[in-house]
């Protein structure tokens, strides 16, 4: 591991993976030991189109040619920006029909928290438990994972946690409620889909009390679980979203969207009701759009859900319990955190990237990119299965 590396930038963990990458093309990543490696990961399901995607490529390098940042968001036409939220709000349903580009999905979060209390004059917030909708304070404010923010408090006050899933805890949803986030699949909680009409029964209950609906589809979102976004699954349409990650094509970005009635809302009383300098950022942008061009114009969509049917024929081993998620958002899950560690640290050995997620440690996190081929999808599957029995049969 490079020394510089530990010593001169600041770590999340005492224990990186550390690899040191010298190129990344397509489904796989390489070391400055010319090692490759394929990506179950995909930068945790940001690079949607794979590494050095053409396409994207090409319109970033097309931008720089042309303009970088000129002026803080909101004030420029900038076209990159322009087309990208106009193409997205016309493939969004109605109601969803302006977007706020900002840099990251934590900051989307904040955004759009600051917006339904901006725009129902409550300041009461609930998430779930287990949820993970960012690292600002904000974001941390609704993370429901006490251990991980305890140390940061006080956070900002007036939030309620609700369990997913359970029905009883819509009625903590009053007329004290400014708005509810939740994630159309939980992330960090080992990639749990909503039951039984769940998101569809809390926008109920938000539109009996004057709530707001955010739907955090960050991970889900562009096309990871066989629609556009994860909501779509459901039978519910939010009042706001929250989307990034998967939005650039492994470039940095995040943005919420919500009706413009609620939008306009933070141009006044106060103006600057939100601001960024660099979102919307025209590289960015151009990155942002030729991603969503090539996702929409494409079979990408419908194929992770044949990619998912192969990853469930090939994944079946006594040491793992089930497949939990949907598409190509997958969580392989074993019994024991210790055969979790074994296998993601054991694949990496042999040449194949998997992950954690960040609350549940018996998840095996499987976030391919969704250009990943059949055959990718089987050599990765191999190396698992083979870790998996030297696991077992040791």
């Amino acid at each position: 591991m490079n020394t510089d590396f530990l010593k001169y930038q600041a770590q999340t963990s005492p224990y990186p993976l550390g690899m040191e990458v010298s190129h990344a093309i397509g489904s796989y990543i390489y070391d400055t030991n010319n090692k490759r490696y394929l990506d179950f990961v995909a930068g945790v399901s940001a690079c949607s189109l794979g590494h050095q995607h053409p396409r994207v490529n090409q319109a970033i390098k097309n931008q720089l040619d042309s303009y970088s940042h000129v002026m803080v968001y909101g004030e420029y036409s900038q076209s990159p920006a322009v087309q990208y939220c106009k193409l997205l709000a016309n493939l969004l349903p109605p109601t969803l029909n302006k977007v706020y580009l900002v840099n990251s999905g934590t900051e989307a979060c904040e955004g759009a928290l600051k917006l339904v209390r901006r725009v129902t004059g409550r300041s009461q917030l609930i998430s779930c438990h287990n949820a993970y909708h960012g690292n600002t304070m904000g974001s941390m404010s609704v993370m429901g994972f006490e251990e991980r923010k305890q140390i940061f408090r006080p956070l900002i006050p007036d939030v309620d946690f609700i369990t997913f899933n359970n029905e009883d805890d819509i009625q903590k949803i009053t007329t004290k409620t400014a708005g509810i986030i939740v994630e159309s699949i939980q992330g960090g909680a080992g990639f749990i889909e909503p039951t039984n009409d769940f998101l569809a029964k809390i926008k109920k209950r938000c539109e009996e009390v004057g709530a707001l609906l955010i739907i955090d589809e960050i991970q889900p979102g562009f096309g990871r679980t066989g629609k556009l976004f994860g909501f779509e699954n459901y039978n519910v349409v939010p009042d706001v979203i929250i989307i990034g990650k998967g939005m650039g094509g492994g470039m940095p970005v995040g943005a919420f969207v919500a009706n413009e009635k609620y939008m306009d809302l933070l141009s006044h009383n106060p103006k600057l009701g939100h601001i960024t300098t660099f979102g919307g950022h025209p590289v960015i942008a151009a990155a942002c759009l030729a991603t969503l061009q090539e996702i929409i114009e494409t079979s990408l969509i419908s194929d992770t859900l044949e990619k998912e049917k192969l990853f469930r024929q090939l994944l079946v081993h006594p040491l793992l319990t089930e497949i939990r998620g949907r598409g190509l958002m997958l969580a392989a899950m074993t019994n024991d955190v210790e055969i979790t560690n074994q296998v993601i640290l054991r694949c990496q050995d042999k040449g194949l990237i998997l992950f954690w997620l960040l609350f549940e440690g018996c998840a095996i996190r499987i976030t391919p990119p969704l250009t990943i081929s059949e055959d990718e999808i089987r050599e990765g599957c191999a190396i698992m299965m083979e870790v998996l029995n030297e696991i077992h049969n040791s």
